[in-house]
Protein backbone atom coordinates (compact mmCIF):
# COMPACT_ATOMS: atom_id res chain seq x y z
CA UNK A 1 0.00 0.00 0.00
CA UNK A 2 1.76 3.16 -1.23
CA UNK A 3 -0.55 5.67 0.44
CA UNK A 4 0.03 6.33 4.13
CA UNK A 5 -3.54 6.43 5.40
CA UNK A 6 -4.33 6.64 9.08
CA UNK A 7 -6.33 3.78 10.66
CA UNK A 8 -6.16 1.59 7.52
CA UNK A 9 -5.36 -2.04 8.34
CA UNK A 10 -4.45 -4.36 5.41
CA UNK A 11 -5.26 -8.05 5.93
CA UNK A 12 -4.78 -11.11 3.73
CA UNK A 13 -7.73 -13.45 3.23
CA UNK A 14 -7.56 -17.25 2.77
CA UNK A 15 -6.87 -16.85 -0.94
CA UNK A 16 -3.94 -14.54 -0.23
CA UNK A 17 -5.72 -11.40 -1.46
CA UNK A 18 -5.16 -8.20 0.48
CA UNK A 19 -8.29 -6.65 1.97
CA UNK A 20 -8.33 -3.22 3.59
CA UNK A 21 -10.17 -2.28 6.77
CA UNK A 22 -10.76 0.94 8.64
CA UNK A 23 -10.06 0.30 12.32
CA UNK A 24 -9.69 2.56 15.33
CA UNK A 25 -9.02 1.41 18.85
CA UNK A 26 -12.20 0.26 20.62
CA UNK A 27 -14.12 0.75 17.38
CA UNK A 28 -15.74 -1.48 14.78
CA UNK A 29 -13.61 -2.79 11.90
CA UNK A 30 -15.06 -1.63 8.56
CA UNK A 31 -14.23 -3.16 5.18
CA UNK A 32 -13.06 -0.55 2.64
CA UNK A 33 -13.87 -1.35 -1.01
CA UNK A 34 -11.35 -1.36 -3.83
CA UNK A 35 -7.69 -0.36 -3.65
CA UNK A 36 -6.21 2.60 -1.71
CA UNK A 37 -6.44 5.70 -3.87
CA UNK A 38 -9.38 4.43 -5.93
CA UNK A 39 -12.55 6.60 -5.92
CA UNK A 40 -14.66 4.03 -4.06
CA UNK A 41 -11.92 3.41 -1.48
CA UNK A 42 -11.30 7.11 -0.80
CA UNK A 43 -15.03 7.87 -0.59
CA UNK A 44 -15.50 5.17 2.07
CA UNK A 45 -12.32 6.22 3.89
CA UNK A 46 -13.42 9.87 3.91
CA UNK A 47 -16.78 8.86 5.31
CA UNK A 48 -15.17 6.77 8.04
CA UNK A 49 -12.74 9.54 9.00
CA UNK A 50 -15.60 12.04 9.24
CA UNK A 51 -17.27 9.84 11.84
CA UNK A 52 -20.24 8.83 9.66
CA UNK A 53 -21.59 5.34 10.24
CA UNK A 54 -20.87 2.87 7.48
CA UNK A 55 -23.46 0.29 6.56
CA UNK A 56 -22.71 -3.08 8.13
CA UNK A 57 -22.09 -5.60 5.39
CA UNK A 58 -22.53 -8.72 7.48
CA UNK A 59 -25.61 -10.07 9.25
CA UNK A 60 -27.92 -8.03 7.03
CA UNK A 61 -31.36 -9.54 6.73
CA UNK A 62 -32.47 -9.98 3.15
CA UNK A 63 -35.45 -7.89 2.11
CA UNK A 64 -34.66 -5.03 4.50
CA UNK A 65 -33.78 -1.43 3.68
CA UNK A 66 -30.24 -2.18 4.91
CA UNK A 67 -29.88 -4.97 2.34
CA UNK A 68 -31.31 -2.84 -0.45
CA UNK A 69 -29.05 0.12 0.28
CA UNK A 70 -26.00 -2.12 0.51
CA UNK A 71 -26.87 -3.78 -2.80
CA UNK A 72 -27.46 -0.45 -4.53
CA UNK A 73 -24.22 1.12 -3.28
CA UNK A 74 -22.27 -1.81 -4.74
CA UNK A 75 -24.16 -1.91 -8.03
CA UNK A 76 -23.06 -0.90 -11.53
CA UNK A 77 -26.00 1.52 -11.55
CA UNK A 78 -24.53 3.44 -8.62
CA UNK A 79 -20.90 3.23 -9.73
CA UNK A 80 -21.78 4.66 -13.14
CA UNK A 81 -22.81 7.93 -11.47
CA UNK A 82 -20.45 10.89 -11.26
CA UNK A 83 -18.27 10.72 -8.13
CA UNK A 84 -19.79 13.85 -6.60
CA UNK A 85 -23.29 12.42 -7.15
CA UNK A 86 -22.17 9.16 -5.56
CA UNK A 87 -20.89 11.03 -2.51
CA UNK A 88 -24.12 13.00 -2.10
CA UNK A 89 -26.38 9.99 -2.54
CA UNK A 90 -24.30 7.76 -0.30
CA UNK A 91 -24.52 10.27 2.55
CA UNK A 92 -28.31 10.43 2.16
CA UNK A 93 -28.68 6.65 1.95
CA UNK A 94 -26.47 5.96 4.96
CA UNK A 95 -28.77 8.20 7.03
CA UNK A 96 -31.83 6.59 5.43
CA UNK A 97 -30.56 3.12 6.36
CA UNK A 98 -29.72 4.26 9.88
CA UNK A 99 -33.33 5.38 10.38
CA UNK A 100 -35.14 2.58 8.54
CA UNK A 101 -32.56 -0.16 7.96
CA UNK A 102 -34.38 -2.97 9.77
CA UNK A 103 -37.71 -2.36 8.01
CA UNK A 104 -38.98 -4.59 5.20
CA UNK A 105 -38.75 -2.93 1.79
CA UNK A 106 -41.89 -4.71 0.62
CA UNK A 107 -43.92 -2.92 3.30
CA UNK A 108 -42.77 0.55 2.22
CA UNK A 109 -45.79 2.32 0.74
CA UNK A 110 -46.29 5.58 -1.09
CA UNK A 111 -47.91 7.19 1.96
CA UNK A 112 -44.83 6.38 4.05
CA UNK A 113 -42.56 8.14 1.54
CA UNK A 114 -44.92 11.14 1.45
CA UNK A 115 -44.68 11.49 5.23
CA UNK A 116 -40.88 11.20 5.25
CA UNK A 117 -40.58 13.67 2.38
CA UNK A 118 -42.92 16.11 4.10
CA UNK A 119 -40.70 16.22 7.18
CA UNK A 120 -37.81 17.43 5.02
CA UNK A 121 -39.72 20.01 2.99
CA UNK A 122 -38.58 22.92 5.15
CA UNK A 123 -35.12 22.69 3.60
CA UNK A 124 -36.08 22.75 -0.05
CA UNK A 125 -32.71 21.95 -1.63
CA UNK A 126 -32.01 19.04 0.74
CA UNK A 127 -35.57 17.71 0.31
CA UNK A 128 -35.26 17.62 -3.45
CA UNK A 129 -31.96 15.73 -3.25
CA UNK A 130 -33.52 13.31 -0.76
CA UNK A 131 -36.44 12.44 -3.03
CA UNK A 132 -34.20 12.05 -6.09
CA UNK A 133 -31.95 9.67 -4.14
CA UNK A 134 -34.74 7.59 -2.60
CA UNK A 135 -36.48 7.41 -5.99
CA UNK A 136 -33.29 6.08 -7.58
CA UNK A 137 -33.06 3.49 -4.78
CA UNK A 138 -36.66 2.37 -5.28
CA UNK A 139 -36.28 2.16 -9.05
CA UNK A 140 -33.24 -0.04 -8.47
CA UNK A 141 -35.37 -2.22 -6.17
CA UNK A 142 -37.96 -2.61 -8.94
CA UNK A 143 -35.29 -3.48 -11.50
CA UNK A 144 -33.78 -6.24 -9.33
CA UNK A 145 -37.17 -7.68 -8.36
CA UNK A 146 -37.19 -6.60 -4.70
CA UNK A 147 -40.26 -4.44 -5.36
CA UNK A 148 -43.07 -4.77 -7.89
CA UNK A 149 -43.93 -1.08 -7.84
CA UNK A 150 -41.98 2.08 -7.08
CA UNK A 151 -43.47 3.72 -3.93
CA UNK A 152 -42.11 7.11 -5.01
CA UNK A 153 -44.03 6.96 -8.29
CA UNK A 154 -46.32 9.97 -8.65
CA UNK A 155 -44.73 11.95 -5.80
CA UNK A 156 -43.86 15.35 -7.21
CA UNK A 157 -40.71 17.04 -6.11
CA UNK A 158 -40.92 20.52 -4.65
CA UNK A 159 -41.88 22.98 -7.35
CA UNK A 160 -40.20 26.27 -8.06
CA UNK A 161 -36.58 27.05 -8.71
CA UNK A 162 -34.05 27.11 -5.91
CA UNK A 163 -31.24 29.61 -5.99
CA UNK A 164 -28.91 27.18 -4.25
CA UNK A 165 -25.63 28.58 -3.04
CA UNK A 166 -25.63 32.40 -3.17
CA UNK A 167 -23.55 34.04 -5.88
CA UNK A 168 -20.70 36.19 -4.60
CA UNK A 169 -21.07 39.88 -5.42
CA UNK A 170 -18.16 42.25 -5.99
CA UNK A 171 -18.32 43.47 -2.37
CA UNK A 172 -17.89 39.88 -1.13
CA UNK A 173 -14.91 39.34 -3.41
CA UNK A 174 -13.28 42.63 -2.37
CA UNK A 175 -13.78 41.83 1.34
CA UNK A 176 -12.14 38.42 0.93
CA UNK A 177 -9.22 39.85 -1.05
CA UNK A 178 -8.74 42.58 1.57
CA UNK A 179 -8.53 39.98 4.35
CA UNK A 180 -6.46 37.36 2.48
CA UNK A 181 -3.57 38.88 0.55
CA UNK A 182 -1.54 37.56 -2.38
CA UNK A 183 0.85 34.89 -1.13
CA UNK A 184 -1.68 33.13 1.12
CA UNK A 185 -3.35 29.79 0.44
CA UNK A 186 -6.73 31.43 0.96
CA UNK A 187 -6.12 34.00 -1.79
CA UNK A 188 -4.88 31.32 -4.19
CA UNK A 189 -8.04 29.31 -3.52
CA UNK A 190 -10.21 32.32 -4.30
CA UNK A 191 -8.42 33.08 -7.58
CA UNK A 192 -8.51 29.44 -8.69
CA UNK A 193 -12.26 29.25 -8.11
CA UNK A 194 -13.05 32.67 -9.53
CA UNK A 195 -10.75 32.60 -12.55
CA UNK A 196 -11.51 29.04 -13.72
CA UNK A 197 -15.25 28.78 -12.86
CA UNK A 198 -14.69 25.19 -11.73
CA UNK A 199 -16.14 23.13 -8.89
CA UNK A 200 -14.19 22.54 -5.67
CA UNK A 201 -13.72 18.85 -6.66
CA UNK A 202 -11.76 19.96 -9.75
CA UNK A 203 -9.90 22.88 -8.15
CA UNK A 204 -8.35 20.67 -5.44
CA UNK A 205 -6.82 18.43 -8.13
CA UNK A 206 -5.25 21.23 -10.21
CA UNK A 207 -1.45 21.43 -10.27
CA UNK A 208 1.37 22.88 -12.32
CA UNK A 209 1.51 19.71 -14.42
CA UNK A 210 -1.91 20.73 -15.79
CA UNK A 211 -0.62 24.02 -17.24
CA UNK A 212 0.05 23.87 -20.97
CA UNK A 213 0.36 26.73 -23.44
CA UNK A 214 -0.92 29.33 -21.00
CA UNK A 215 -4.00 27.33 -20.01
CA UNK A 216 -5.03 24.96 -17.22
CA UNK A 217 -6.21 21.64 -18.62
CA UNK A 218 -8.75 19.80 -16.53
CA UNK A 219 -11.15 16.90 -16.94
CA UNK A 220 -14.18 17.62 -14.79
CA UNK A 221 -14.83 14.99 -12.15
CA UNK A 222 -18.61 15.33 -12.27
CA UNK A 223 -19.15 15.31 -16.03
CA UNK A 224 -15.88 13.99 -17.47
CA UNK A 225 -15.72 17.08 -19.72
CA UNK A 226 -12.15 18.01 -20.83
CA UNK A 227 -11.43 21.74 -20.67
CA UNK A 228 -8.50 24.04 -21.42
CA UNK A 229 -9.02 27.31 -19.53
CA UNK A 230 -6.71 30.26 -20.33
CA UNK A 231 -5.00 31.55 -17.20
CA UNK A 232 -6.34 34.95 -16.10
CA UNK A 233 -3.65 37.51 -15.09
CA UNK A 234 -5.05 37.65 -11.53
CA UNK A 235 -4.66 33.89 -11.21
CA UNK A 236 -1.14 34.01 -12.66
CA UNK A 237 -0.10 36.55 -10.00
CA UNK A 238 -1.49 34.32 -7.24
CA UNK A 239 0.25 31.24 -8.69
CA UNK A 240 3.60 33.03 -9.01
CA UNK A 241 3.39 34.06 -5.35
CA UNK A 242 2.82 30.44 -4.20
CA UNK A 243 5.43 28.34 -5.95
CA UNK A 244 5.84 24.82 -4.57
CA UNK A 245 6.91 21.31 -5.58
CA UNK A 246 3.58 19.73 -4.67
CA UNK A 247 1.42 18.01 -7.28
CA UNK A 248 -1.57 20.21 -6.42
CA UNK A 249 -1.79 23.97 -6.02
CA UNK A 250 -3.94 23.64 -2.91
CA UNK A 251 -2.41 21.77 0.03
CA UNK A 252 -3.27 21.42 3.70
CA UNK A 253 -1.10 22.68 6.57
CA UNK A 254 0.35 19.17 6.65
CA UNK A 255 1.45 19.49 3.02
CA UNK A 256 -1.11 17.04 1.67
CA UNK A 257 -3.74 17.53 -1.08
CA UNK A 258 -7.18 18.61 0.08
CA UNK A 259 -10.20 16.37 -0.20
CA UNK A 260 -13.24 18.18 -1.59
CA UNK A 261 -15.14 18.17 1.77
CA UNK A 262 -11.98 19.16 3.66
CA UNK A 263 -11.42 22.06 1.27
CA UNK A 264 -15.03 23.20 1.75
CA UNK A 265 -14.68 23.32 5.53
CA UNK A 266 -11.32 25.10 5.36
CA UNK A 267 -12.57 27.66 2.84
CA UNK A 268 -15.69 28.31 4.91
CA UNK A 269 -13.43 29.34 7.81
CA UNK A 270 -11.57 31.69 5.45
CA UNK A 271 -14.92 33.25 4.49
CA UNK A 272 -15.79 33.67 8.16
CA UNK A 273 -12.45 35.38 8.80
CA UNK A 274 -13.27 37.84 6.00
CA UNK A 275 -16.59 38.66 7.63
CA UNK A 276 -18.71 37.21 4.82
CA UNK A 277 -22.31 36.21 5.45
CA UNK A 278 -23.38 32.69 6.36
CA UNK A 279 -23.92 30.55 3.27
CA UNK A 280 -21.11 32.14 1.27
CA UNK A 281 -19.32 29.17 -0.26
CA UNK A 282 -16.76 27.96 -2.77
CA UNK A 283 -19.53 27.06 -5.20
CA UNK A 284 -20.80 30.63 -5.03
CA UNK A 285 -17.51 31.70 -6.66
CA UNK A 286 -18.21 29.41 -9.63
CA UNK A 287 -21.48 31.31 -10.00
CA UNK A 288 -19.67 34.65 -9.62
CA UNK A 289 -17.29 33.67 -12.41
CA UNK A 290 -20.26 32.95 -14.70
CA UNK A 291 -21.85 36.25 -13.68
CA UNK A 292 -18.68 38.17 -14.53
CA UNK A 293 -18.46 36.48 -17.92
CA UNK A 294 -22.08 37.39 -18.65
CA UNK A 295 -21.47 40.99 -17.59
CA UNK A 296 -18.52 41.10 -19.98
CA UNK A 297 -20.93 40.32 -22.80
CA UNK A 298 -20.17 36.59 -23.22
CA UNK A 299 -22.87 34.36 -24.68
CA UNK A 300 -24.16 31.26 -22.89
CA UNK A 301 -22.06 29.07 -25.20
CA UNK A 302 -18.89 31.01 -24.42
CA UNK A 303 -19.53 30.82 -20.66
CA UNK A 304 -20.17 27.06 -20.87
CA UNK A 305 -16.88 26.60 -22.77
CA UNK A 306 -15.10 27.80 -19.61
CA UNK A 307 -17.38 26.53 -16.82
CA UNK A 308 -18.04 23.18 -18.50
CA UNK A 309 -21.80 23.25 -17.86
CA UNK A 310 -23.35 20.34 -19.77
CA UNK A 311 -26.57 22.27 -20.50
CA UNK A 312 -27.09 25.92 -21.32
CA UNK A 313 -30.23 26.43 -19.22
CA UNK A 314 -28.35 27.28 -16.01
CA UNK A 315 -25.77 29.44 -17.78
CA UNK A 316 -28.55 31.27 -19.64
CA UNK A 317 -29.82 32.58 -16.29
CA UNK A 318 -26.72 34.75 -15.98
CA UNK A 319 -26.95 36.15 -19.50
CA UNK A 320 -30.69 36.70 -19.10
CA UNK A 321 -30.19 38.64 -15.85
CA UNK A 322 -27.47 40.81 -17.41
CA UNK A 323 -29.54 41.40 -20.55
CA UNK A 324 -32.51 42.46 -18.42
CA UNK A 325 -30.44 45.05 -16.55
CA UNK A 326 -28.85 46.34 -19.76
CA UNK A 327 -32.14 46.56 -21.63
CA UNK A 328 -33.88 48.20 -18.67
CA UNK A 329 -31.19 50.89 -18.50
CA UNK A 330 -31.36 51.44 -22.26
CA UNK A 331 -35.14 51.62 -22.12
CA UNK A 332 -35.19 54.10 -19.28
CA UNK A 333 -32.57 56.27 -21.01
CA UNK A 334 -34.70 56.30 -24.16
CA UNK A 335 -37.78 57.26 -22.15
CA UNK A 336 -35.95 60.13 -20.41
CA UNK A 337 -34.56 61.34 -23.72
CA UNK A 338 -38.01 61.27 -25.33
CA UNK A 339 -39.63 63.13 -22.44
CA UNK A 340 -36.85 65.73 -22.37
CA UNK A 341 -37.22 66.40 -26.10
CA UNK A 342 -40.83 67.51 -25.67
Amino acid sequence: MDLKLEFVDPQRDRQGRVRYYYFRRAGRRWRLPGEPGSPEFMAAYEQAMSGASLIVTNRIRQGTVDALVHSYLHSVTFNDLALETQRTRKNILVRFAKEHGDKRVAKLKREHVVIMFGKKAEKRFAARNWLKTVRALMQFAVSDGTLKQDPTDGIKNLSGETTGYPTWNEEDIAAFQSRHHIGTRERLALELLLCTAQRRSDVVKMGRQHIRNGAIEVRQQKTGTPLAIPIHPDLQIALDAMKSNHLTFMITCAGKPFTAPGFTNWFRKACNAAGLSKGTSAHGLRKAACRRLAEAGCSANVIASISGHAGLAEVARYTKAVDQVRMARDGMAMLIKARTAK
